[in-house]
């Protein structure tokens, strides 16, 4: 008998209302800051589960679709001075689009063969936006952030809030996908693809189904990330660590569970933002290896599972 969603729902209606209130009482900007890139990850790591964790297919790519999203929204704040919900609606959509392809042209390979297709696609996307210039090719471009925004003292509070809801829409779409059989289609594709294509699971649907809103969920992390950094060239767009951080984040969480990419986002992406203060960010790659070391030997099935198997031992 399955659970009733309603504590969910109100969970992040309270999630909601306390990440406004946040804004009416806290002043240091570095929390937001912080914060920001918090949430980032928790968006980066669900859709990096959704194909990753729920369908069994390891992304690689995840800096390339991130770009994407933030190189689209440079593109329009050039052209057009978009505003951020057309921002985050087409690098959405670009990236979704890139997944779609991406999907349809890799989803042959199996294993360590697609994982490199993607990290390809990643290494191909820089090279063209390095040699693009009119998104500041190689030297990068500056964004400059609206001086004010309607509701809120500054620009980075409304930068924190805008992710923060990313962040909840994400995990709202994990939850209910996990719930639906589009959750149990792609959970039969990653145990044995073959058996579920032959008891009738539309594996090629669901496969694409999953790049496209797996690469989306990218694509809408990044869109905001130019007005965020107010400075983009490829080196920080195409960044390693976010492929290294959104698989490892699932990964240490649980990867089965919506709740696991959210887990590993919070743990994982605030120790780094406390040792970027503390010691160096120099440490942060270091940190991850360890954490995920540890948690490979220890809690294979990541904190989810670990304590799944403490209540079940205890019943």
């Amino acid at each position: 008998m399955k659970r009733s969603p309603l504590p969910f729902w109100i969970g992040i209606v309270v999630a909601a209302a306390l990440g406004i209130a946040a804004t009416r009482v806290v002043d240091n900007q570095y929390y937001y800051f912080a914060a920001y890139v918090v949430l980032q990850y928790i968006v980066l790591s669900t859709g990096w589960n959704i194909l990753g964790g729920y369908t069994g297919y390891v992304n690689f790519g995840v800096a390339g679709f991130f770009a994407i999203g933030a190189y689209s929204s440079v593109v329009l704040i050039k052209w057009l001075h978009a505003p951020m919900p057309v921002l985050i609606l087409v690098g959405g959509l670009v990236a979704g689009l890139v997944g779609l392809g991406t999907g349809y042209l890799t989803l042959r390979l199996k294993g360590v063969f697609f994982s490199i297709a993607t990290l390809a696609l990643a290494i191909v996307l820089q090279t063209f936006v390095t040699n693009w210039d009119y998104v500041g090719g190689s030297r990068g471009v500056y964004t400059i952030r609206p001086r004010t925004v309607m509701f809120f003292g500054n620009y980075v509070e409304f930068l924190f809030i805008v992710m923060f809801g990313l962040a909840l829409g994400a995990v709202a779409i994990a939850f209910l996908i996990e719930r639906s059989w589009i959750g149990r289609g792609m959970a039969a594709i990653r145990d044995d693809e073959l058996a579920a294509e032959a008891m009738g699971v539309p594996t090629l649907r669901l496969k694409l189904f999953a790049t496209t809103l797996s690469g989306a969920l990218m694509g809408i992390a990044g869109a905001p990330y130019p007005y965020y950094v107010t400075y983009l060239d490829p080196s920080s767009g195409f960044n390693l660590s976010y492929a290294v951080n959104s698989v490892a984040m699932p990964l240490i969480g649980g990867t089965t569970s919506w709740v696991g990419p959210v887990i590993g986002a919070v743990l994982l992406g605030t120790v780094q933002q406390v040792a970027t203060v503390t010691i160096s960010s120099a440490v942060n790659l270091l940190i991850v290896g360890l954490l995920l070391v540890f948690f490979v030997v220890a809690a294979p099935d990541g904190i989810v599972g670990l304590i799944t198997k403490l209540v079940r031992k205890r019943a």
